[in-house]
């Protein structure tokens, strides 16, 4: 009986400190990876960077599926529906957090239908003016702003988006009065900002750096808390007379709600590795992002910051969805 009883404590001690089995079975088919942005977009851009080294870490063949449309909502909806096995899984942006904010009816819920795996990186918008604008700073620019309320256009790539997100909050936190003049793209909206339409916009660091460079628009900081990496002697818009202010655009992965969680630490851990690696950091700080790892618990508490945040900008500045 003694030696019986040894046996079944042995045995009862293997269970508790054992995988549980959907953890050590998975993953055992291909990985599906949601991503709400056309192919060459920034999420895009992040998924297909952490891709390889996920594959090689859960040993299994990850597919991205690219779902555009509605600022990222369809593949939201699609991810939130699916089944919680591990196999479908949300490459999310910071538009994920600004859709829970906009007055329009979705079919899921940005927090409850989903639980979060891992915050992935955070690239920084950054505020650039019309070079014959006479300012040298934020500060310069406040105040030519107060001198002039309702004068001067900020633009941005479409209603709803990050960028122009970004400026609602400037024009909170520093209680300014501009102009907002919305375009169906970036690219258009910087080109006006070059020949003087419209004096100052808050696109992506990446995709401005040339222009930057070329002297055709100049840069006054960087909406990120810190400085970024790509453009050191930018300061931030914090530092810069508005303190506290931060926009970015961050990347973060989701799964479906009900997740086992034993495969969503699988997962986080498979995420942490393809960060470390300096393969994977140095393609996105050459993209302009910063790596954020992070555990599911943070980033699921960030996500809720985020949506409380923009929920706020959206309601006071009464924005509107394209």
């Amino acid at each position: 009986m003694v030696k019986c009883a040894l046996v079944i404590i042995a045995l009862l001690a293997v269970c508790a400190f054992a995988p549980p089995a959907a953890a050590q079975t998975y993953p055992s088919k291909p990985i599906r990876l949601l991503v709400g942005f056309p192919p060459g977009g920034g999420a895009d851009i992040v998924a297909r960077i952490l891709m390889p080294e996920l594959a090689e870490s859960l040993q299994q063949q990850i597919v991205i599926d690219n779902r555009a449309g509605a600022g990222s909502a369809i593949a939201s909806e699609i991810a939130a529906k699916a089944v919680a096995d591990g196999y479908t899984l949300l490459l999310v942006s910071s538009a994920h957090a600004i859709n829970a904010g906009l007055p329009r009816k979705l079919s899921y819920d940005a927090l409850t239908d989903f639980a979060g795996v891992a915050l992935v990186a955070g690239a920084p918008l950054v505020l650039v003016i019309y070079p014959g604008l006479p300012v040298k700073s934020v500060t310069e620019l406040i105040e030519v702003a107060r001198a002039k309320p309702g004068q001067l256009n900020f633009g941005s790539s479409g209603s709803g988006g990050t960028s122009h997100l970004a400026g609602e909050l400037l024009k909170s936190m520093a209680k300014l009065n501009l102009t907002h003049v919305p375009y169906k793209g970036a690219p258009q909206a910087l080109v006006d900002v070059i020949s003087g339409q419209v004096q100052l916009l808050f696109p992506s660091l990446p995709t401005t750096l040339p222009q930057i460079k070329a002297g055709r628009v100049k840069a006054l900081a960087v909406t990120s808390a810190k400085r970024a990496a790509t453009l050191p002697e930018i300061p931030t818009v914090a530092e810069s007379g508005v303190p506290g202010y931060e926009a970015t655009n961050w990347y973060g992965m989701l799964a479906p709600a009900g997740t086992p969680q034993s495969i969503v630490q699988k997962l986080n851990g498979a995420v942490l590795r393809a960060l470390r690696t300096a393969g994977v950091n140095d393609a996105l700080v050459r993209q302009g992002a910063e790596p954020l790892p992070s555990t599911p618990a943070d980033f699921e508490r960030y996500l809720k910051s985020e949506i409380a945040k923009w929920t706020a900008v959206i309601r006071e500045a009464g924005v509107r969805a394209d």
